[in-house]
């Protein structure tokens, strides 16, 4: 039978379960497949659908909602794709995840001594803290297809001279009406500030620009102690300082009162869900249950913990560890698309996975606390098992998890579909140094060292314009990195699998 004999709209449903190839091949079967794949006029098929404009898109557009994978470095860019172009740049994004292809390369050059540096991620750009100094690159509007260009907007200062005490620790973005340019910022001297970046004023190449007191809104609500951590999900904010306090906010008040939760612990991390039927807060302490979920309901956080998260098998003695990065699951995960999923890494090596949905818990003889959740997945490289500094999940299909170890600037990644083929690649540069921070997104992975930021690019068409150019004066001022080849755009980095 033809395919012209079925009815329109039971092609459509077929579509929704077809390839990217799959649907290339049907689309050349005949005129009136490629029609409903690519582009439908409703007037010269007759198909009488409800749509905006005259022109709807079907098989195309169907697969690109299905498989774009979460990105703010892409976003703007993906808005103006057609649906074919989105499609083309995925398919060949998971491919070369798929065969550890990639483009390594440093997004700055070496800052002056050894930093601790946070990143921070919106729509707009990419924000890294390091020091004193809070360094902006943009997200361009690329052409159908190409990589969207990664550009250095400036560097602001927030204070008027290099003080260890004033260093940023934290970062976080936070919603401002699209503009993209207000945070929340943790200091080493105890301060959270709400600061807004003063893109609008007038800089002098390669000149910084300090953030006067008119861009920024200062508390101390961690007194002097270093705020480890700052998240935000929605209309919420969550800081914890090195003591074990947690000061959560809810935005959505035009004056946001602070709430106050004593941990008793040394505090490491933190995250937000606010997409959960029940939202709440996740806490990574130094303490014989460093992995605790808070809900979040109308009248604030919760002061005692819904969950305690373990660490091992039900039969193990709870042994003092400490959690130092938490991340929501891989979007297209075995366990499905859920808010339910936390990914967590530990001071012990592993990096845990945990299913709040799950009944597996191990044994409790404390009555004023849940039994301790057992993780559903462990995982972990076996060549060099040290502790985890930052995680993240996404990644080629959505599938992945990427941690950030505590030596030579080491990215260890996970496809959760299939754990026990691991690899690990180190960063550009090679820094003896831990990768304090991880952002995996669907085709990069943004991380930084204690020497520079860097990224993973998996996508297609990357050129050398695509980042930053690192001017060099001379051979021996290169910083220890080396160019793939003479023409290649990528740096050359060591990359190894786990299996043994």
């Amino acid at each position: 039978m033809h395919v012209k004999r079925l009815p329109s709209d039971v092609i459509i449903v077929i579509m929704q379960y077809l390839s990217a190839r799959d649907l290339a091949a049907l689309s050349e079967t005949c005129t009136y497949a490629h029609s409903l794949v690519s582009v439908c006029n409703r007037q010269s098929t007759g198909v009488d659908f409800t749509c905006t404009s005259q022109v709807s898109e079907f098989g195309w557009s169907l697969l690109a909602r299905q498989t774009s994978p979460s990105s703010c470095s892409l976003s703007k860019s993906l808005m103006t794709w057609p649906p074919n172009a989105q499609v083309r740049y995925h398919t060949i994004t998971d491919r070369n995840w798929a065969k550890h292809q990639f483009v390594a390369r440093p997004v700055a050059r070496k800052w002056m001594g050894k930093l601790q540096p946070a990143l921070a991620i919106n729509r707009s750009r990419l924000l890294v803290g390091a020091g004193n100094t809070i360094y902006s690159y943009a997200f361009a509007v690329a052409k159908p297809g190409e990589a969207p260009g990664v550009v250095f907007e400036g560097a602001y200062t927030t204070s008027h001279r290099l003080q260890a005490h004033r260093d940023i620790t934290s970062m976080a973005s936070v919603e401002d009406g699209g503009r993209d340019e207000t945070l929340y910022v943790g200091f080493a001297d105890g301060a959270l500030e709400r600061v807004t970046l003063p893109l609008s004023e007038p800089r002098k190449h390669d000149q910084n620009v300090h953030i006067d007191p008119l861009h920024r809104e200062g508390n101390y609500f961690h007194g002097d102690d270093i705020v480890e951590s700052v998240s935000s999900a929605g209309n919420y904010v969550l800081s914890l300082s090195s003591s074990g306090t947690a000061v959560f906010m809810n935005l959505s008040s035009a004056e946001p009162v602070p709430q106050f939760l004593e941990l008793d612990s040394r505090g490491w991390s933190t995250y937000l869900s606010a997409r959960s039927s029940t939202p709440y807060a996740v806490f990574g302490t130094s303490s014989m249950n460093p992995l605790s979920v808070h809900d979040i309901h109308a009248a604030g956080l919760s002061p005692n913990p819904s969950a305690i998260l373990a660490s091992g098998a039900s039969d193990e003695r709870p042994k003092p560890s400490a959690v130092y990065g938490i991340a929501g699951a891989p979007p297209s995960s075995p366990w499905g698309h859920s808010d339910q999923i936390i990914v967590s890494g530990w001071y012990d090596g592993p990096v845990r996975v945990h299913d709040l949905r799950s009944s597996k818990r191990a044994y409790s003889t404390d009555p004023c606390c849940p039994a301790p959740l057992l993780p559903v997945l462990s995982v972990f490289d076996p060549w060099l098992f040290e502790p985890n500094y930052s995680v993240s999940c996404g990644g080629g299909a959505s599938s992945y998890i990427a941690a950030g170890t505590a030596r030579h600037s080491v990215v260890a990644l996970w496809d959760v579909r299939n754990p026990s083929a691991g690899w690990s690649v180190h960063a550009p540069g090679n820094d003896s140094s831990p990768v304090y921070s991880v952002i995996l997104e669907g085709s990069r992975l943004f991380g930084a060292t204690q020497s520079r930021p860097f990224v993973l690019d998996f996508g297609p068409d990357v050129r050398e314009d695509t980042y930053p150019v690192l001017k060099f004066s001379n051979a021996r001022d290169e910083e220890g990195l080396k160019k793939r080849d003479r023409t290649g755009i990528g740096f050359y980095v060591t990359r190894y699998d786990h299996s043994r």
